[in-house]
């Protein structure tokens, strides 16, 4: 799970729990003019293939999480629950896209569209 706080220019994804462990991660900081589109897509989400780990976790139908690389992107999942899942594309990051869980899946996209 992830949570999404804005801050001046930045939105800072803070990854929670044991959830730092599971993705190599703890957080991650995106410019908002960086941010494209935030979405839910199920379909993208359920594929079994999420892409090449390194480094993360991938237990099938329990948890993905960490960096993934797929069709010439590099994606960052942290994912146990597909319904609270967005998708927020990016620009002129390390990351192509970030697949992520949250608490509220309509109300983080419309604060990332702001």
């Amino acid at each position: 799970m992830i949570t999404i706080t804005k801050q001046e220019e930045n939105f800072i994804f803070e990854v929670k729990g044991m959830h730092k462990l599971w993705s190599f991660k703890s957080q991650l900081i995106i410019p908002i003019n960086h941010i494209i589109n935030a979405h839910q897509d199920f379909d993208s989400v359920k594929s079994w293939w999420k892409g090449w780990r390194a480094p993360g976790t991938h237990i099938p139908f329990v948890i993905t999480a960490g960096t993934f690389y797929k069709d010439n992107d590099k994606n960052f999942w942290d994912v146990s629950d597909s319904k609270k899942t967005i998708i927020i594309e990016l620009k002129d990051e390390e990351y192509q896209h970030l697949i992520i869980e949250v608490e509220n899946p309509a109300e983080a996209i419309e604060m990332l569209k702001k």
